[in-house]
């Protein structure tokens, strides 16, 4: 069993053939999805779409691009969402210095919104970092015993400590496979088995030989056959091990 961590199939891009998307995703051995939302209507997506399908597990979050309209109503709502029995985290939310397409103050704002619902719901968060590291390890730092998963790991292992520390999990994405992305290599190569997880992020972010395409779920394969490489471990092992990871974390079923 492969499960992908991360994934957002509910996007339009898969609207004329999801189910051929997720019948190619079981067929790669790729069992479970962690489908993620981003904001209030593709959190309800989400939802909608898991509870049709099995081995499809739900989230619910504000992503940093939109937390501009992280307005008291909106949040509410992703509140109850996160609240019901079939979620499995709170996210995806975080910071995102790159785009900065919501200002720094409101992205602050609205992650910390999402860790304290995460604390209070004792729920693991699932977390987005991008060129924020310094902020990221601050705010995580205030939210002590918070559970989550540094999804889309993108920096490399001298950023890896704090998150370690704090017990989170690091996920990585087709960028691991990218031939100038060492670093992030690197630290594939360093965290400890039992905080790994493995991702598309799809429809983003495809791996080396598909890049450029519409990503998917069965890809994820390919993310974890090169972290199985950079860590000179077996891919069958490897699949059980993340697996295995992505249940204790997000407490998801064998079905």
């Amino acid at each position: 069993m492969i499960t992908d961590s991360h994934a957002h199939v509910y996007w339009k891009t898969y609207d004329a053939d999801r189910a051929a998307v997720l019948e190619r995703a079981r067929a790669a051995g790729v069992e479970r999805m962690v489908v993620v939302g981003t904001d209030l209507a593709s959190s309800r997506a989400a939802f909608e779409l898991c509870e049709g399908e099995l081995g499809l597990f739900p989230t619910a979050g504000i992503h940093p691009h939109d937390a501009s309209n992280a307005d008291p109503e909106t949040l509410a709502e992703i509140e109850s969402l996160c609240r019901r029995p079939e979620c499995v985290a709170v996210g995806e939310s975080g910071l995102d210095y790159f785009k900065n397409y919501s200002p720094r103050a409101a992205q602050v704002e609205n992650y910390h919104w999402h860790l304290d619902l995460a604390r209070r719901l004792s729920l693991p968060a699932v977390i987005h970092c991008r060129d924020a590291h310094e902020d990221n390890a601050r705010i995580l730092g205030e939210f002590a015993g918070t559970r989550g998963v540094m999804h889309c790991y993108s920096f490399g292992p001298r950023e890896l400590e704090p998150y370690l520390e704090m017990g989170l999990y690091i996920s990585f994405s087709g960028m691991v496979t990218y031939p100038g992305n060492d670093e992030n290599r690197a630290a594939a190569a360093i965290v400890p088995e039992d905080r790994l997880l493995v991702e598309t992020d799809c429809p983003f972010l495809a791996p080396q030989k598909n890049r450029g395409k519409r990503n998917e779920p069965a890809w994820v394969k390919d993310v974890l056959e090169c972290v199985a490489e950079i860590r000179g471990a077996n891919p069958q092992a490897l699949a059980q091990a993340t697996s295995a990871n992505a249940a204790r974390l997000f407490g998801l079923s064998e079905g």
